[in-house]
């Protein structure tokens, strides 16, 4: 008896223990400032997109774009899909390959826009620090869709380091692709490849 008693008390103290280190890493100011701004970026798309079937002016897919793209930090996105050759590369080539990563996914962005007519319930908002994980639900014609944004704060601003549309992480898939080009003919094929799709954008 005075056995079980020690143990139910050892796991009692253990559970408060996760329970107090959970509570530490919580920021409810900073979960609730996140989450206005995704919130306000979203009720702009939805304003500017209008119902479903609408055409849009040069002038207003340009407003679109920036709108979506205007929290996305594309140089943390491009150093992380380039990895260890980002850092080999000088000041000039770095801000090259990030141009072009940014101006192939800005052109990019506009292809999922019915993503941004949806619902979007808030399941979870986890801040750590200068790092911040933001679980989304998207929901359109009955169709759930998990959303999940990687955020950093950067100089007192959040910006979105990665995010990923049905378990589809955008700076991963390039990782993977950007690593298998060099890997098979080398950074100047990518870059190559890189220069031709953004001019097609």
């Amino acid at each position: 008896m005075n056995h079980n008693y020690k143990h139910m008390k050892c796991l009692l103290f253990c559970i408060i223990g996760l329970f107090s280190m959970a509570s530490a890493f919580a920021d409810p100011a900073k979960e609730q400032e996140i989450r206005s701004l995704l919130e306000e970026r979203d009720n702009q798309i939805k304003e500017l997109l209008g119902p479903e079937n609408t055409d849009y002016t040069d002038e207003q897919r340009e407003q679109l774009r920036d709108i979506v793209n205007d929290m996305m930090d594309y140089r943390e996105m491009a150093k992380f899909a380039l990895a260890e050759k980002f850092d080999e590369l000088s000041s000039e080539e770095q801000d090259e390959f990030v141009d072009l990563f940014s101006r192939i996914i800005r052109d990019q962005s506009l292809q999922q826009l019915d993503i941004y007519r949806a619902e979007v319930i808030y399941e979870d908002i986890t801040v750590d620090g200068d790092h911040a994980k933001v679980t989304t639900t998207a929901i359109h014609n009955e169709r759930r869709i998990p959303v999940l944004y990687r955020m950093l704060n950067r100089d007192g601003e959040w910006v979105i380091t990665d995010m990923s549309i049905d378990q589809a992480w955008t700076a991963e898939s390039y990782r993977r692709s950007f690593q298998n080009i060099i890997r098979r003919r080398g950074y100047d094929a990518l870059l190559d490849n890189l220069r031709r799709r953004a001019e097609q954008a």
